[in-house]
């Protein structure tokens, strides 16, 4: 597997929304690009889909979910969210890394699953970063962003449902 660590090529995404896939009865976690003319599907699990579904619609908790607390961790050790990375695409498993920035330049990278970079990226209002490698395997291309969900779930095939994992 190869790793990339560096994200000075990378591109700039957007959280675009989720939708649920009614075959495996998942959440897609659907990215965009600045652009708006690809989108990037990455199946997640219900809990991190929540987290950013709450994330997404301003719902406050009256208790830090995990999320909140993975910031607050970072925050308190003086470091912040700088962006987030995901680098690698795997037998069809995506991999993420969170990049931390601390104080008088210190820099911290952190292995992590995308969705709960991603959450954590909307918490901290981090960038959140993809490989163009990694587009150039997954995206979808879409004029609109109805068409490009269309997309999605109409080339799913039930078989490919155990190619994303979590």
């Amino acid at each position: 597997m190869s790793e990339a660590r560096n994200p000075s090529r990378a591109i700039k995404m957007t959280v675009r929304g989720l939708i649920m896939d009614p075959v495996s009865n998942m959440p897609v976690v659907v990215l965009q690009n600045p652009d708006g003319d690809s989108f990037l599907p990455i199946w997640i699990g219900v809990c991190e889909a929540n987290s950013i579904a709450l994330e997404l619609e301003g719902v406050s908790t009256p208790r830090p979910m995990t999320h909140d607390l993975i910031r607050n961790l970072v925050e308190t050790t003086g470091f912040l969210v700088d962006h987030v990375y995901i680098h690698t695409l795997d037998e069809s498993v995506f991999i993420a890394s969170i990049h931390l920035r601390g104080a008088e330049g210190a820099e911290c990278t952190v292995d992590s699953r995308p969705s709960d970079a991603i959450a954590l990226a909307l918490r901290a209002k981090a960038d959140v970063l993809v490989d163009p490698s990694v587009l150039d395997r997954a995206e979808v291309p879409g004029a609109s962003t109805e068409e490009a969900l269309r997309a999605i779930l109409e080339r799913l095939r039930p078989e490919d449902m155990g190619e994303y994992e979590m």
